[in-house]
């Protein structure tokens, strides 16, 4: 578009120049040779600009001439260049697709048309082929010469990297991802590689490092990072709490600062501040944690604050916590285990019932039944509770990939995976309490009432009274009535019968009902062979 407008203003000069030489007529004299040519000023204008346009297109003759061998051979690179890229793209696509050998065929012909060193994409569609063919020494080795090209160096890394975790080398894989975590800590799967490996190893140091490299790179949100940062620095502060207490310090500090709800990080603040006689700040450390979230190790430490506390002292804090998080579980149970302590049974009794109402679980129903063997001894009770206790829901837990801890830990011990322990109540009794409404009145059933059947239906059953036959019958009837009542056989009811009475017949086949199809007879004599069967 600029060299359209370009040449068009070239065009407007050349006319308005032409025009105002047309309204201003004049002669040229020219002298050459010993003649004289004398011509008017248009003309000599106008041969002026054709010798000039003559030679321009002289020259792009002669040039175009001259650099013909490289223009048909830039020409001639060019479409062999095309088809290489054609090919590449073919192959990345059959690669992805899965199809080994379009992807091998692909690799072959690219390769042909277009150097390697010039295009990266064929060493890496050649490493795909060799994985797709099972060729995975093959694979190695490619990756292993990416190393030394530095626009490769990254995805030979990525290739080591996946083929050590197909092998299960761990030790390999971490290798591979610390050294490409180095030079590019924005990479995920390097990044998370490697935070595993250095929490494994207990290096809070350099986990919080590259979690401030993840953090500047914005590979993870502000959030996430400081949550991240949270746990490494309680696990620095309890790695540190025998140690370097002025350090251990710091970094619990800093770790409540960024997380005031996470319960361990709180402890270990408080415990630390204690035990520097800061008795204060470190309650109120555990007093904003409790508001947050309770949790039982916040209860015990805030409760045994001070060790020459009486239990009394230590009561009237339990209660102090319970009106910081009103109708609350774990207030509750504070409240009743610190007056256990006490020997206020009454109020411990009435906080442990409480805490079953708002939350049955099996801890509650412990301490009930300590609170009842302290106080009465009630052998029979206790048991009671200890049976509610085996049925009901587990008390909340570190729970981490299925393993249940009482202690928090910063990695799982499984996966190695950070941040994976979980406050909450583990799932293998979850919804098994079976008891939970056997402290309310039962409703009574609704009474059905039965058909009338005749007394001689009743095979296995004599009634021996002094009246008549007829008066029997009736009792009979009327107390069947009211209660299906049946006598056992004894042989003195044998012996009772009179000489005279008459036989009893065996008992009829009860009335079917007209939606009761009853049983198949072969169906009945072959019931009590079969065995069970899902289909």
């Amino acid at each position: 578009m600029i060299r359209i407008l370009a040449f068009l203003a070239v065009v407007f000069a050349l006319g308005l120049g032409f025009a105002w030489l047309a309204d201003r007529p004049g002669e040229m004299l020219v002298t050459f040779n010993g003649y004289q040519y004398q011509v008017s000023l248009m003309v000599a204008a106008v041969a002026v600009v054709a010798v000039v346009a003559a030679v321009m297109i002289v020259w792009w003759l002669i040039k175009a001439l001259w650099n013909s061998p490289y223009t048909i051979s830039r020409y001639f690179r060019v479409r062999r260049r095309d088809r290489g890229y054609q090919a590449l793209s073919t192959g990345m696509i059959a690669a992805g697709a899965g199809d080994g050998a379009l992807a091998r065929k692909k690799t072959k012909e690219a390769a042909k048309l277009i150097r390697s060193d010039q295009e990266p994409l064929i060493q890496l569609l050649d490493a795909q082929a060799s994985l797709l063919e099972g060729d995975h020494e093959g694979a190695r080795e490619k990756f292993e010469t990416m190393l030394d090209d530095p626009e490769m160096r990254l995805l030979g890394l990525r290739g080591l990297y996946l083929e050590a975790e197909r092998l299960g080398d761990r030790n390999a894989a971490r290798h591979y991802a610390g050294r490409a975590a180095a030079v590019a800590p924005q990479l995920a799967w390097a990044a998370e590689s490697t935070l595993e490996d250095l929490t494994g190893r207990g290096d809070w140091d350099g986990a919080l490092k590259l979690v401030d490299a993840q953090k500047s790179t914005r590979q993870i949100e502000r959030d996430a990072a400081n949550r991240r940062r949270a746990v490494l620095l309680t696990a620095k502060a309890q790695a540190l709490i025998d140690s370097d207490a002025n350090a251990a310090r710091a970094a619990a500090l800093e770790a409540n600062r960024l997380r005031p709800d996470f319960a361990p990080a709180a402890v270990v603040a408080a415990k630390l501040l204690f035990r520097q006689n800061d008795v204060r700040k470190g309650s109120k450390i555990l007093e904003a944690g409790w508001k947050a979230e309770p949790h039982p190790e916040i209860a015990e430490l805030y409760t045994h604050a001070r060790p020459g506390d009486a239990v009394l002292d230590r009561l009237n804090r339990a209660k102090k916590l319970q009106e910081l998080k009103k109708n609350h579980a774990e207030s509750s149970l504070a409240v009743a285990r610190a007056a256990l302590d006490a020997q206020d049974f009454s109020t411990a009794r009435r906080e442990a019932e409480a805490a079953i109402r708002m939350d049955r679980r099996e801890g509650a129903y412990l301490l009930l039944a300590d609170i009842e063997e302290a106080e009465t001894g009630d052998q029979g009770k206790v048991r009671q509770l200890l049976s509610k206790a085996v049925r009901a829901p587990r008390d909340p837990a570190w729970v981490a990939d299925g393993v249940v801890s009482e202690r928090w830990a910063p990695v799982s011990p499984i996966s190695g995976r950070l941040d994976a322990f979980e406050w909450r109540a583990p799932m293998e009794r979850l919804g098994q309490l079976i008891d939970g409404h056997e402290d309310t009145p039962e409703a009574p059933v609704p009474a059905i009432a039965a058909p009338a059947e005749p007394v001689q239906e009743r095979a296995g059953t004599i009634e021996h009274t002094a009246e008549t036959p007829g008066t029997a019958t009736e009792e009979k009837t009327d107390d069947r009535a009211g209660e299906d009542h049946v006598t056992p056989i004894t042989a003195a009811a044998f012996a009772q019968v009179p000489e005279d009475a008459e036989a009893v017949e065996p008992a009829q086949e009860l009335t079917r009902l007209p939606d009761d199809p009853g049983v198949d007879p072969d169906d009945a004599a072959d019931k009590s062979t079969r065995r069970f069967r899902l289909f």
